[in-house]
């Protein structure tokens, strides 16, 4: 009987190391999921921030890509043309409006938009 338990004993502390060696490399794996998702989306990032410096060069884009201007932040650009003037964002697969984005769009619908001209003074 004795040998039975020592037996059953035996086997539950292999399991329990187990476990616990699963448990590291659980662990270890999410940890490593998780550094690949991150350099995903900084390679997706990257990826975009280079894209739309070239997308108006595309025979996609609407606009003479000799009237647009790169701004970079807080929106991509704006293309200048005789009778008006475009703000443009350039979005890729999935990637969507922030809400700075949002609200300078709402603001340029609404007409809020201003000219302002500054003289400096020697």
């Amino acid at each position: 009987m004795l040998e039975v338990i020592f037996a059953l004993l035996l086997i539950i502390a292999l399991l329990a190391a187990l476990v616990i060696l699963l448990y590291r490399r659980l662990s270890l794996l999410e940890t490593k999921l998780a550094e690949l998702a991150s350099e995903k989306q900084s390679q997706s990032t990257r990826y975009g921030l280079l894209a739309e410096q070239w997308l108006p060069l595309s025979s996609e884009f609407p606009f003479d890509a000799r009237n647009f201007r790169f701004i970079g932040s807080p929106i991509d650009g704006i293309v200048f043309e005789d009778d008006r003037i475009i703000f443009c964002e350039f979005k890729f697969a999935n990637s969507k409006l922030t809400e700075k984005e949002k609200r300078i769009k709402e603001l340029v619908e609404k007409g809020k938009v201003e000219w302002f001209e500054f003289t400096a003074r020697d």
